[in-house]
C-alpha cells in the first residue's frame, strides 16, 4: 500500500477542536481587553476605573493579585496627606498601583502626587509610570529615580531571604530618606506635609526577616491582613512605620 504524507497528518478529535477553539477565543478576548486598557492607559479621560481583568496571573512568577478592597486601603494609606510633590513608589505590587492610578484620576491633575511602577511584568508598560524590575538585579534601575520616594510600598515575589534583602536593597536605594526617626507615625500625632511612609507586604513566615531588614525605617507588624482576589494558602501580613486608620501595630503577644 502506498503511503502519502497525508497519512502522517494528526487529526484532533472533536472535542480536542473544540478545546483548541475555545482556547483561541479567550485568548482573544484577552487581547482585546489588554488592547483596550493600553488606550485607557494612555488617556484615562473617560472616567472608567482601571482594573486588573486584563492581567491573568502567572502563578509560575509569583503574581498573586491583591482583592480591590485590600488594594483600595492601601493605596489610601499611600495617598493620605500626599501633595503634587510627593513621590509614590510601587515595587512589585500593580493591583496597588491600578488603585492609586482610580483614585488620583478623580484629583485636579496640579494636586496629583508622582507615581512610579517598578515592576517585572512587561505587560504593565502600557503606563508610562512604569519601569522594568528584576529583584535579581535590585539596582538595576533608571538612575532618576535614586532617592526619589517619599513613600514605597512593596510585595517582594517570593519569600526567600534572598529575595526579601534584594528587594530591601532597592527599597532603601529609592527612598528618600534612610533611618530617620521621623518616618516613624503614630495616627493623630502632627505630621509633615508629606511624610515618609514604608508598606512591605508578604509571608508571616518571613517576618522576622522584614523587621531586621527595615528596622532603620522604624517598621513594624500591623494588624492588617492583606486579601488576595483568589487566595493564598500562606498567611500574609502588612508591616509598616506607621499606624493609621486601618491597622495599628501589633502587640508582643499577638505577633
Amino acid at each position: 500500500m502506498e503511503n502519502t504524507d497525508e497519512d502522517d497528518i494528526p487529526v484532533l478529535s472533536g472535542s480536542a477542536l473544540d478545546a483548541l477553539k475555545e482556547f483561541y477565543a479567550d485568548r482573544d478576548a484577552h487581547q482585546q481587553k489588554f488592547e483596550a486598557l493600553k488606550q485607557r492607559a494612555e488617556d484615562q479621560a473617560d472616567g472608567v476605573p482601571l482594573t486588573m481583568d486584563a492581567f491573568a496571573e502567572d502563578w509560575n512568577e509569583s503574581q498573586f493579585w491583591y482583592s480591590n478592597e485590600t488594594a483600595i486601603i492601601l493605596a489610601q494609606e499611600l495617598l493620605t496627606d500626599a501633595v503634587a510633590e510627593t513621590v509614590i513608589a510601587v515595587v512589585s505590587a500593580p493591583s496597588v498601583f491600578i488603585q492609586l492610578k482610580n483614585i488620583v484620576a478623580g484629583w485636579p491633575v496640579d494636586k496629583r502626587p508622582n507615581l512610579h511602577l517598578l515592576e517585572f511584568d512587561e505587560r504593565f508598560g502600557v503606563f508610562p509610570e512604569f519601569s522594568f524590575y528584576d529583584f535579581n538585579n535590585p539596582l538595576k534601575l533608571p538612575s532618576h529615580l535614586k532617592g526619589c520616594a517619599d513613600r514605597v510600598i512593596c510585595d517582594p515575589p517570593f519569600l526567600s531571604e534572598e529575595c526579601q534583602t534584594k528587594a530591601s536593597l532597592t527599597i532603601r536605594w529609592l527612598s528618600k530618606s534612610w533611618g530617620q526617626n521621623e518616618s516613624l507615625m503614630s495616627w493623630g500625632q502632627e505630621q509633615s506635609a508629606s511624610p515618609s511612609k514604608l508598606i512591605v507586604c508578604t509571608g508571616e513566615r518571613v517576618g522576622d526577616i522584614v523587621n531586621k531588614l527595615y528596622r532603620p525605617q522604624g517598621i513594624a507588624t500591623t494588624t492588617f491582613l492583606p486579601v488576595h482576589a483568589k487566595g493564598l494558602s500562606n498567611e500574609f501580613f502588612c508591616f509598616a512605620n506607621f499606624e493609621c486608620e486601618h491597622w495599628t501595630w501589633r502587640k508582643p503577644e499577638e505577633k
